[in-house]
């Protein structure tokens, strides 16, 4: 047998079950993931009257979790580069999981805040985790497409909340809603039984015959059989000179980190913002409990519905002119919700700010993928991510500040579109277009 790349492989073999596989696998842990992040935007309303908090500490509920999800970014890059996509994923699961039932039972802001933290941690590592391993597992020409969709099932997580929260809050109060959040701890068991590891990490580690039995069982659910493979059939991209946090900074990489990070902030700005504030902004407008939550968990549909259509996009036009194109129309859309001045025009735009702003932001999810090689790359997607928190953060704070001033609904919204056409002009002058090449070669081409 010619030698041949682990992408050669995959491309040569196309979408298959084993893709589907892991593309669900992971997708119902950021499912999970999502559910439990965004629990607090539906609580916010009762949790601020019951501890009689300021619009500021309202805001910050919202960004708590945020601060371990930076810190979750940054360790998990590490993490999962040494020991394995596979193991660090379901680790990030259960911790995440474990640490969100415990809100149940506090009766303060800071037990509240500092259970947020820990188990923002959780939520951090798992997501660039599941953008690297749908990066290496996906065939060239649909990359785009898995790399940014596997991020709908996170906003689907969004809208499972808002409709939990429908039902179990009037009823049961919020703290239900949290104790939901632990049951997930189980599916971490689930992973660890039969979710396969990246190839490319296993031939980067040396692990060759562990990456050859996994390709065999690609063939096997595309051909019903394997091929004979000998372990010197598959060909390992050379070793980066550097590796690691130091080598994000190296002259090869440096411009690619900087855009990426700082597009990474301004999304994230925007999407946690919003996500954090307009459930308790719709109650205040006098929309009610169950109808101001309606708006907001139809604005996350959309929002599942751009995180699917735009990694399509990206695999047609090129990763660069689609996140131009997501930012730009999340900036025209929050604009456009900011003067709404009816019910319908308030469902509309909502839709169209949910569609828009993910469509952004998991359009970015293949460019920081492709723009690392395997021995760094989910340290290089996840610092991306982890410095992206940091606009998280202040974001939903921020956004109880200029509250705070009196600019009422459209100038805080007016704010929030700042950030998204910061970030489309970014990458209209910093960001080089990576379609159609193989995950090999992305992160070598200038090195």
């Amino acid at each position: 047998m010619n030698k041949v790349s682990i992408s050669e492989v995959v491309d040569r073999l196309g979408i298959s079950k084993y893709t589907f596989k892991i593309y669900v696998l992971i997708g119902l842990a950021l499912l999970f993931a999502g559910y439990n992040y965004m629990v607090v935007a539906y609580t916010m309303p009762q949790l601020a009257k019951e501890w009689a908090l300021t619009k500021i500490q309202t805001g910050s509920l919202a960004s708590w979790s945020i601060l371990g999800l930076f810190i979750g970014g940054l360790s998990a890059g590490l993490i999962s580069d040494k020991l394995g996509r596979k193991k660090a994923f379901a680790f990030f699961v259960l911790v995440f999981s474990l640490l969100t039932f415990p809100v149940y039972y506090v009766h303060s802001f800071e037990a509240f805040a500092i259970l947020r933290i820990l188990g923002g941690i959780g939520f951090g590592g798992c997501i660039p985790i599941a953008v690297t391993m749908m990066s290496e597992s996906s065939p060239t020409k649909n990359r785009g497409f898995f790399t940014a969709s596997i991020m709908a099932f996170y906003v689907l997580g969004w809208v499972v909340a808002g409709i939990v929260a429908i039902y179990v809050v009037p009823i049961y109060g919020w703290r239900v809603c949290y104790l939901v959040g632990g049951i997930p701890a189980l599916y971490a068991f689930i992973l660890m039984a039969v979710l396969p590891e990246s190839t490319h990490w296993l031939l980067g580690k040396g692990r060759v015959q562990e990456a050859i039995e996994l390709i065999k069982r690609m063939e096997i659910s595309v051909k019903g059989q394997a091929g004979d493979w000998a372990t010197n059939t598959l060909i390992a991209p050379s070793p980066p000179k550097k590796i690691g946090v130091r080598a994000l900074f190296s002259p090869e990489f440096r411009k690619a980190t900087m855009a990426l990070w700082i597009i990474y902030f301004m999304g994230s700005v925007v999407i946690y913002g919003i996500n954090g504030w307009l459930p308790t902004l719709l109650v205040g407008k006098g929309y009610g409990l169950v109808k101001g939550y309606s708006f907001a968990v139809l604005q996350n549909v959309f929002g599942m519905i751009g995180s699917l259509v735009t990694g399509y996009v990206a695999d047609m036009i090129g990763r660069r002119t689609n996140v131009i194109f997501g930012w730009i129309f999340t900036a025209v859309a929050i604009l456009a919700l900011g003067f709404a001045t009816n019910q319908w025009q308030v469902v509309i735009c909502g839709m169209l700010v949910g569609m828009a702003m993910n469509w952004g932001l998991s359009g970015t999810q293949p460019l920081l993928a492709e723009g690392y090689p395997t021995e760094f790359r989910n340290t290089g997607v996840s610092s991306a991510q982890a410095f992206g928190r940091v606009g998280g953060f202040i974001g939903p704070i921020a956004a109880g500040y200029v509250q705070m001033m009196g600019v009422g609904f459209t100038g805080l919204f007016v704010f929030f579109a700042i950030p998204a056409v910061i970030a489309s002009l970014v990458a209209f002058f910093f960001i080089d277009e990576t379609r159609g090449k193989s995950i090999e070669s992305i992160g070598r081409v200038n090195a």
